[in-house]
């Protein structure tokens, strides 16, 4: 797991649960290789990247509970 700053080149994109009231959403960009997580309400602050392989272990182990 990696923190940095945010990349303008990424494509970021809201879950389709996120209500439009600007809540407390995550914001999700997917490159090849990591998934890169921010706050919706502060994006210029630090992300959050994961590694697509404990992406998949995340997703994996959350559609099973």
């Amino acid at each position: 797991m990696m923190t940095g700053t945010t990349s303008p080149e990424l494509a970021w994109v809201k879950s389709s649960y996120s209500g439009g009231e600007g809540g407390e959403c995550l914001e999700a960009a997917i490159t090849p290789d990591s998934i890169h997580i921010r706050d919706s309400k502060a994006p210029t602050r630090a992300q959050l990247t994961i590694g697509a392989s404990e992406w998949a272990a995340f997703v994996r182990f959350a559609v099973t509970r």
